[in-house]
């Protein structure tokens, strides 16, 4: 068992996701993978399952009845991960949107670096997104810089879903309460660590849009991120961690 596992939530990715855990597991780093699939049509859980007996005790499957959101699927993850002792738990996309080459320097800031949050950042260096229609990528990038103006994160990638954090963060939050699904989720989940005063890295990555399969994104995702920045500017948080 490795100190680290990789959380891969999945609907509809047959296309993908065969390639993006032989990728994780051809790195010199060692990590374990969680594939969290929301019951794909397509199979996508029939394919890891077919894995499995290649990879024994390295890849894990948690089968869920239906599609109820990727807050709620990273949500089971973790606890999932916490309950097996896992000290490092990393969010990724099953698209090869994130380069599984990055991961060891997402581990590296919190293992070594002294940091409780890696995020993997698109715009610490600028805009660093290859193969995403113009229009997009100024939603995402301005959406980031709104996020910061409203919640006073200093994080520039925001909704950013290439996250490593420490197992300590995830016992501090309280999990349940975190009600965001979309990518309100990612935001909610960085803005309470960050006002429970645990320590936020980012690093430089290149984002490449997805070549197989299909987006998840919908107007409603961006809504829900849109109102509910404003509505975690106010939000009670927990400030336990502060005193760690």
């Amino acid at each position: 068992m490795s100190d680290s596992i990789v959380l891969i939530p999945t609907y509809n990715e047959k296309e993908n996701i065969e390639r993006i855990i032989k990728a994780v597991f051809a790195l010199p780093k060692v990590f374990d993978i969680l594939v969290i699939d929301d019951n794909s049509p397509d199979g996508t859980a029939g394919i890891v399952k077919g894995l499995q007996s290649d990879f024994p005790d390295r890849l894990h499957l948690l089968s869920r009845p239906g599609k109820q959101g990727l807050g709620r699927a990273y949500i089971a993850g973790f606890k999932w991960a916490l309950e097996r002792g896992y000290g490092y738990v990393i969010e990724m996309d099953a698209d090869f949107s994130h380069d599984p080459a990055s991961l060891p320097k997402l581990y590296e800031a919190c293992a070594h670096d002294g940091n409780d949050i890696a995020i993997g950042s698109r715009y610490i260096t600028g805009i660093n997104v290859v193969n995403w229609p113009l229009g997009r990528v100024l939603m995402s990038y301005f959406a980031s810089k709104y996020v910061r103006i409203i919640t006073g994160m200093p994080v520039n990638d925001a909704t950013a879903g290439f996250v490593c954090y420490k197992a300590d963060v995830l016992k501090a939050i309280n999990l349940d309460k975190i009600k965001f699904v979309g990518y309100a989720f990612q935001i909610e989940m960085k803005y309470t660590a960050y006002k429970m005063g645990f320590k936020i890295k980012e690093v430089p990555i290149i984002f490449v849009n997805r070549e197989a399969g299909t987006s998840k994104m919908s107007g409603g995702i961006f809504t829900e991120a849109a109102i509910g920045v404003i509505k975690l500017r106010f939000k009670k948080i927990d400030k336990q961690a502060l005193d760690r």
